[in-house]
């Protein structure tokens, strides 16, 4: 089949869930611009991912999901249409979209063949399947970029040099995180325990101590989180003009610029993690084995980017029941990454 020419057309990747998810789709992206003279990449996501990617600059617009779904019915094929979209790729696969981007005429709707809706709905499907795969999750979003005339899935090296094109938008941050940085000689560490239900966690227990002999080495150790998250681990952490809460009181773009400012993150496999890779900050990984949520298809890119497993043997993990062996994950094994 003839590769599809993007030249001068308007592209919408469509990846409407979580900001680790947003950030292994931006490369596709940098792809489409690099091939491609005049062409226009739009991403459909959702408004809390915008800061993200606002920061890559191979993305033209961003439009966000909930503003279309919240439109009457009747407007939302109008809406689509007016966005004059020759193509359109269906990363994370959504029959509500998929149905909307054919009534409007889209003339190319890439998606995966494994999604029975877009037998009905997609001009391209694409035969690979994600839960199986051996792949890293950025390599699985290029193979939606065949029919433009891609052969072969990167390799990893070559999607990260991609991530140079994320840069941090300068924002004021709040003062008790700025007079803290000026004295920390730049030995400041982020330590994110949460993960919203995305990951197996470390443990609070691991973070406690963890920030407790980072605090006796000259560290100033930051906790970031939302407001839920900082209720979850404010009690069993002992706060102190070293040890610093910043759960609830940073937006996304200042999570991104305060990132930008420390030395290194640590946290198991959420989006700030990927944020820390893409800003090529020493990037600390937690990890479980167990397959689809392993490293191997989740670490964030970056070329300072330690993945840390307890066991990568282990045998509970490999029979893909619920396990807790990151939480054996020593802090000294952490703390040999970091200084």
């Amino acid at each position: 089949m003839k590769a599809i020419d993007l030249t001068n057309k308007r592209v919408i990747i469509s990846r409407t869930d979580s900001i680790g998810d947003v950030m292994l789709t931006l490369p596709i992206c940098a792809w489409i611009k690099s091939k491609f003279i005049g062409v226009t990449v739009i991403f459909l996501g959702n408004d809390y991912t915008k800061p993200v990617v606002d920061c890559f600059s191979s993305v033209d617009e961003f439009i966000d999901w909930k503003h279309i779904e919240n439109l009457p019915t009747t407007q939302r094929v109008d809406y689509f249409r007016s966005l004059q979209a020759d193509v359109i790729i269906h990363v994370f696969p959504r029959k509500e979209i998929a149905a909307l981007a054919k009534k409007a005429k889209i003339h190319f709707r890439i998606g995966t063949s494994h999604r029975t809706f877009h037998f009905l709905t997609c001009s391209h499907k694409i035969n690979f399947t994600r839960k199986k795969s051996l792949l890293h999750e950025s390599q699985l979003n290029f193979e939606l970029l065949r029919p433009f005339g891609l052969t072969e899935i990167p390799c990893l090296d070559e999607i990260s040099s991609f991530i140079e094109l994320f840069k941090a938008s300068h924002t004021l941050l709040p003062e008790f995180i700025l007079k803290r940085i000026a004295v920390s000689n730049s030995k400041t560490i982020i330590l994110h325990p949460k993960s919203q239900g995305s990951a197996v966690e470390w443990g609070l227990e691991n973070y406690r101590s963890l920030a407790l002999k980072l605090e006796k080495l000259g560290y100033i150790i930051f906790f970031t989180g939302t407001e839920n998250e900082g209720k979850a681990f404010r009690g069993a952490i002992h706060f102190n003009e070293n040890i610093i809460d910043t759960s609830g009181q940073l937006t996304l773009p200042e999570l991104i610029h305060f990132i930008s400012n420390c030395s290194t993150l640590v946290a198991c496999s959420t989006g700030p993690l990927h944020i820390s890779g893409f800003l090529n900050r020493k990037t600390i990984g937690l990890f479980s084995p167990r397959k689809p949520i392993h490293p191997c298809r989740w670490k964030p890119l970056g070329m300072n980017v330690r993945i840390i497993v307890n066991d990568e043997n282990c045998s509970i993990c490999k029979k893909g029941k619920p396990c807790t062996c990151i939480e054996k994950i020593s802090v000294a094994r952490v703390i040999e990454q970091i200084v």
